[in-house]
């Protein structure tokens, strides 16, 4: 496994927010954390890449210890975290966004994504490539994000909610984008609130509710679930 979190447990302040939570995922796989707003899908993602320091439990990436790290180590170690802010540079150019980003692959010999490959994978940011970030859509700022996180050569890309707010069309382009850096061989765990759209990606699934996984198993099983998604995702 490429990624093992296991019994972690996180809190701002006085709030617990995760209880326990134990996932895995595998070198290739795209993995689904889905479930309602508010139900420490974010926070996983944040203690995973060190943003948030968990209080108790242990993160595995590799099988090396990162729990606590601070977020520029696990980035070093090839840890790609798209937040759902998305929070581009808006006086900075598209070109400028993906240029700043840009790093050595964390795996050796590994093929280094490029500002080319990225116009390649969102064709829409190469008609825009000297537009300032502000300027942009949603749509188009999300792709942007993926874009700048990818220049960063991750191993893992963690994804935060990216359909959020997004229009149905936008939506299906950008699975559309998402399942081709997964035939490229790139692990994702996906956090969204959108099942639909996240299980047509996936090879698995995590449900939580309350900082607690309330299913874990294959989209077959999730999908032959109709309590956990009835009760959990509102399906």
């Amino acid at each position: 496994m490429i990624l093992e979190v296991d019994e972690l447990y996180t809190a701002y302040g006085l709030s617990q927010i995760l209880f326990g939570v134990s996932l895995q995922v595998g070198k290739g796989e795209c993995v689904a954390l889905l479930g309602r707003n508010g139900v420490g899908k974010t926070t996983t993602l944040r203690s995973i890449m060190g943003l948030t320091a968990p209080t108790k439990g242990r993160v595995r990436y590799n099988g090396v210890d990162i729990t606590g790290r601070p977020a520029y180590q696990v980035a070093k170690l090839g840890l790609g975290f798209v937040p759902e802010e998305r929070r581009i540079f808006p006086d900075l150019t598209v070109r400028q966004n993906l240029e700043v980003a840009r790093k050595n692959a964390a795996t050796p010999h590994a093929k280094a994504w490029t500002v080319e490959a990225v116009f390649e994978t969102f064709p829409a940011l190469a008609a825009l490539t000297d537009r300032k970030g502000g300027y942009l859509s949603g749509g188009e700022q999300q792709m942007l994000t993926i874009g700048r996180t990818l220049m960063g050569n991750p191993d893992l890309l963690l994804l935060d909610e990216p359909s959020e707010g997004l229009a149905p069309i936008i939506v299906r382009d950008l699975g559309r984008q998402i399942g081709a850096l997964k035939a490229q061989g790139l692990t994702i765990l996906l956090c969204e609130q959108n099942a639909k759209f996240a299980t047509r990606l996936s090879d698995r699934a995590y449900v939580l509710e309350k900082g607690h996984v309330r299913f874990a198993g294959s989209i077959d099983e999730l999908h032959a679930n109709d309590d956990v998604r009835r009760q959990y995702l509102g399906l």
